[in-house]
């Protein structure tokens, strides 16, 4: 990815970060920041704006972890799980991804971007769940098997139910979702 056509000596990495630069948006930056994002830096990037990133930017997993390592920066997090080649995250890996995440909006995007896509999701999202100490990582296991309802319906319905309990502001809407769904099929 050659954003700089005058000097390509950029790194990769280097290119990711000028295109957030180059697309950032104000506005959207200011809304997230009122909002409660947790992120120091916030560009305001919109889902479509990562998508395109994603798209003219390298998908390795060296890049990937390196961007979510970057806790301070929002776009930084949500453009890693879209670049991870599957093939080279671990179950340990994505627990640790999964069980990390710092807002909904990265749970959401690591479940739907990559997460979903492995072979040891269920596992991942009854581990956490089990393990979970916090209402955000019951949030995270339960987005990742929101991705998962239709193949593990009984599953997903006792998760949800489970955590209707819970009366959790961050959660309930979510495990409604889940139930609602599951009684229409």
């Amino acid at each position: 990815m050659i954003i700089d056509k005058d000097n390509p000596a950029f790194s990769d990495l280097q290119n990711v970060k000028r295109r957030f630069y180059a697309l950032r948006n104000g506005a959207v930056a200011d809304t997230l920041r009122r909002a409660g994002d947790p992120h120091r830096i916030i560009f305001g990037l919109t889902l479509l704006e990562l998508r395109q990133t994603e798209q003219a930017s390298p998908h390795t997993a060296e890049l990937a972890r390196i961007l979510r390592e970057n806790s301070s920066t929002r776009e930084s997090r949500l453009l890693a799980p879209m670049l991870m080649p599957i093939a080279e995250l671990s179950k340990d890996e994505a627990f640790r991804w999964l069980s990390g995440v710092m807002c909904a909006e990265e749970a959401d995007i690591l479940c739907h971007s990559l997460l979903r896509k492995t072979d040891f999701a269920l596992s991942l999202a009854n581990e956490l769940y089990q393990e979970a100490d916090t209402d955000l990582k019951r949030y995270a296991a339960l987005r990742l098997m929101c991705n998962l309802m239709y193949s593990h319906r009984d599953q997903a319905k006792a998760m949800a139910e489970k955590e209707l309990a819970n009366n959790c502001a961050l959660t309930t809407a979510l495990a409604r979702q889940i139930i609602d769904e599951l009684n229409l099929l």
